[in-house]
């Protein structure tokens, strides 16, 4: 889900005129407190409590166990744990909750806490061969796509890749979730990266059926 350090919170102040949860005028601080609390309280709608399964199927394949691999964003990141328990043992997760990482550390508790970062994605620093998208670009205001994209640009090596999932229904004010079309992604993404895959996944789980892009993208 989306995590904002308070320069970026600053920022959406001077971009946005409308919150991020209601289409009145207000702007909902989004804390790390704000997000441990969702946690707390369990609203947390976005989680599947397990691996997304078109995440899962591209993991599956990958050969090369060293690839270092970033998942901003990650939440509970089931994700960042089934890459551990496959040996992909170069796997970082960025968030902004702290009992989101704990929650992972629990699961896991030899995942290293060095690799379980409490960061504002749009400051983190690194450079990683994959970075996993999984229900954190959809959190986020869609004036930020476009930073949202160039930070990833920077994040990913020379040839690395965004991998993962991009829902695919109309943008409105509502949300998030907030949606978006093919060509709207094409446009967003095409000036730095090859698309070699946008097309609706066949194998998200039953509630995201037909809502959902895989995505393959190359760092030109």
């Amino acid at each position: 889900m989306l995590h904002l350090s308070l320069a970026t919170r600053n920022l959406l102040k001077l971009l946005c005129t409308r919150c991020c949860f209601k289409t009145k005028p207000t702007f909902m601080e989004l804390t790390s407190t704000y997000w441990n609390n969702r946690y707390a309280e369990g609203s947390t709608g976005w989680d599947l409590k397990e691996v997304s399964p078109p995440i899962k199927a591209y993991l599956d394949q990958l050969e090369n166990k060293d690839l270092k691999i970033l998942i901003p964003g990650g939440g509970y990141s089931y994700e960042a744990q089934y890459c551990w328990e496959q040996g992909f043992k170069n796997v970082y997760v960025v968030d902004f909750s702290q009992l989101a990482l704990e929650n992972l550390k629990q699961r896991v508790p030899d995942f290293p806490s060095s690799q379980l970062i409490q960061d504002d994605f749009f400051t983190y620093e690194g450079q990683f061969d994959v970075i996993i998208e999984q229900t954190f670009f959809c959190a986020l205001q869609p004036e930020l796509r476009p930073a949202y994209v160039s930070h990833m640009y920077t994040l990913l090596k020379p040839e690395g890749k965004i991998v993962g999932l991009l829902f695919n229904f109309p943008l409105t004010e509502k949300g998030p979730p907030y949606g978006g079309s093919v060509a709207e992604y094409q446009g967003l993404f095409s000036k730095h990266f090859d698309i070699q895959k946008m097309e609706t996944s066949y194998n998200s789980v039953p509630a995201r059926a037909d809502k959902e892009l895989f995505v393959k993208m190359i760092k030109k």
